[in-house]
């Protein structure tokens, strides 16, 4: 007879797991598909410090692994698969994947996050966490005293220019716009720091690793400018890995799965948590609450 498991996670980042911990301790036959790394968007992170319990801080990949621990300790298993497509409207949840066929759930939660809108530039995946960041409150402190870009012009690119300005000599912030799309109050704030350099109407193309790192930037008049830098802060906004479940969970403009805080979607028997959900914060603590 074919299996029905209670719950099946889709993803294995801190929302995933942490709902795995949880469901797997009620008693829940509880299954985990995680397609890549455990830990997901963790992963990117070199040292996580604002973490609670861990005061020497923890890297991305072995907090994912402790959270993976904690919840099979519990009787929670996961498989390394990739869900291709799913049927969620029925009382009986259905879930295709590459390799272990169609999974079956009574309850599903979508936990497959949100990640950092890349630049798109050649050589940009081989150099992430290494000259090349999404999160400058989470890595921002291995270059104190140095020269950063930021690239990007909303609240997140300015937020993360002015808190870039308190530890590094100089910032440079790149936009393609001639204005900034951040609130007043940020925009203004901008003012304030003096080590901070406005690139305006300046489109990245390349990023330069030969005979120092660098990025070069094309600008609307046609001019071409390299900045030398010690490492890149990309802020262009996210997405959300919700492709897969357009067209039956509801989804708001910009593709996140609508839930309130109960986790709750528009279809009976299916949650999101984590990332993946509409909400106002995107921190590993707020993904396992």
């Amino acid at each position: 007879m074919e299996k029905i498991h209670d719950l099946i996670i889709i993803g294995g980042g801190p929302a995933g797991y942490t709902a795995a911990l949880y469901g797997a301790r009620a008693g829940l036959d509880t299954l985990i598909i995680e397609k890549m790394t455990i830990g997901g968007q963790m992963t990117e992170t070199g040292d996580i410090d604002n973490y609670p319990g861990f005061n020497e801080g923890i890297d991305g990949i072995s907090l994912g692994m402790k959270m993976q621990a904690g919840a099979e300790k519990f009787g929670a298993v996961t498989i390394y698969d990739e869900v291709c497509a799913v049927s969620l409207s029925g009382e009986v949840k259905k879930i295709s994947t590459a390799y272990s066929g169609e999974l079956c759930a009574r309850a599903v939660i979508v936990a497959t996050g949100a990640g950092p809108r890349r630049l798109g530039l050649d050589g940009e995946e081989n150099l992430v966490g290494q000259g090349i960041h999404y999160c400058a409150h989470c890595d921002g402190r291995f270059y104190k005293g140095k020269t950063v870009a930021v690239i990007g012009g909303g609240n997140t690119a300015v937020g993360d220019a002015l808190y870039l300005a308190n530890l590094c000599e100089r910032v440079y912030l790149i936009h393609r716009r001639d204005a900034f799309r951040a609130g007043k109050i940020l925009s203004d704030a901008l003012s304030s720091k003096e080590n901070i350099s406005l690139v305006m109407n300046a489109v990245p193309t390349e990023i330069i690793t030969d005979g120092g790192f660098a990025i070069a930037v094309k600008k609307r008049d046609g001019e071409e400018e390299k900045i030398s830098c010690d490492g890149i802060f990309v802020s262009i906004g996210r997405e959300p890995s919700t492709s897969l479940f357009a067209g039956e969970i509801q989804l708001d403009e910009s593709g996140y799965v609508v839930a309130g805080e109960d986790t709750k979607t528009s279809i009976p028997g299916v949650f999101a948590a984590g990332d993946v959900r509409t909400k106002e914060l995107r921190q590993v603590i707020t993904a396992a609450a």
